[in-house]
């Protein structure tokens, strides 16, 4: 059984819960620090509520951790456009704050989360964001000798998806309104991979022979947004509207993403992982129930209020 320590950071959110739910599964002691409480904490994770903007919050929950895995930035491609000045502030001096504590507090490792949008001209300042932390990162480690892994992640799937993921974002116009409305014509290439693959990926990627590599997680199999859409109303047995808008996807790559050089990276992917459609069907069946608790929950709030 490990005993090492490790500390989530951006543990509330969508690939952070998982991950720190990995890690726990493989023995470690997890700590989640967010700020907010995590709605998917175990009895047995300890968390602690803060900033990453803050060195005095880093400082109170990086003690003794071997290993950081920080998940915590603005990861809302349209809300970066909208908003530079929070995606800078979040995801660039917030990561600098982590590697400093993380230096003087002796971390073994930083576990980075990355995007392949680092490839792109494209993600807006969510992606100018991560190649710039990808940059301070390394540098670190040639001036302080603080070792990473960076983690880029494509495209992602699964269970406690925030509204902003693609497929999240679908599956609820699906189940909400019958239809489900695209910008762009749906030929867009994309290798999905389920968020508790990448989670375990991410956990394996603590080896020896990952340190200070650059490595990608995506899944196996390459998928066109069009045909993706098509098994969805397969899976609602076709009782759901699919309509392709004019607009185009300013921010998203259609194709491939690499018209930019970073550091080059390895590609890592699971020798056993979910099913795609298997993942879409356990994915639908979780946003119900959260969709349920949530009109149980207005209902007996208009209830209070009546009385």
């Amino acid at each position: 059984m490990n005993c090492k320590k490790v500390l989530v950071t951006g543990s509330s959110g969508f690939i952070g819960s998982h991950v720190a739910d990995a890690l726990e599964e493989q023995g470690y002691q997890v700590t989640l620090f967010d700020a907010v409480s995590s709605k998917y904490k175990t009895k047995s994770q300890k968390e602690c509520i803060g900033d990453i903007l803050d060195l005095d919050d880093i400082e109170k929950v990086i003690k003794d951790c071997q290993y950081v895995f920080h998940f915590a930035a603005q990861a809302d491609i349209g809300s970066s456009s909208e908003d530079p000045s929070k995606t800078i502030h979040n995801n660039i001096i917030g990561t600098q704050n982590i590697l400093e504590m993380a230096r003087r507090s002796n971390v073994n490792r930083i576990m980075f989360a990355s995007t392949i949008y680092v490839y792109s001209e494209l993600g807006s300042f969510y992606r100018v964001s991560k190649q710039a932390c990808e940059k301070i990162i390394e540098e670190y480690q040639r001036e302080f000798g603080l070792d990473y892994t960076i983690l880029r992640f494509g495209s992602l799937y699964g269970p406690r998806a925030n509204e902003f993921n693609f497929i999240s974002n679908v599956l609820i116009q699906a189940l909400k309104n019958k239809k489900i409305v695209r910008r762009g014509n749906g030929e867009e290439i994309r290798e999905y991979i389920h968020v508790k693959d990448a989670a375990q990926l991410s956990v394996d990627a603590i080896d020896e022979k990952f340190k200070n590599k650059h490595l990608i997680i995506t899944g196996h199999q390459q998928i066109r947004v069009k045909d993706l859409l098509i098994m969805i109303k397969e899976i609602f047995s076709d009782e759901i509207e699919i309509e392709f808008g004019d607009e185009e996807e300013l921010h998203h790559y259609e194709i491939t993403p690499y018209n930019y050089k970073p550091q080059v990276a390895k590609k890592i992917t699971p020798e056993t992982y979910f099913d795609l459609g298997q993942g879409l069907m356990d994915q639908i069946y979780d946003l119900e129930i959260n969709m349920d608790k949530e009109n149980s929950s207005k209902k007996v709030s208009l209830r209070k209020r009546k009385k």
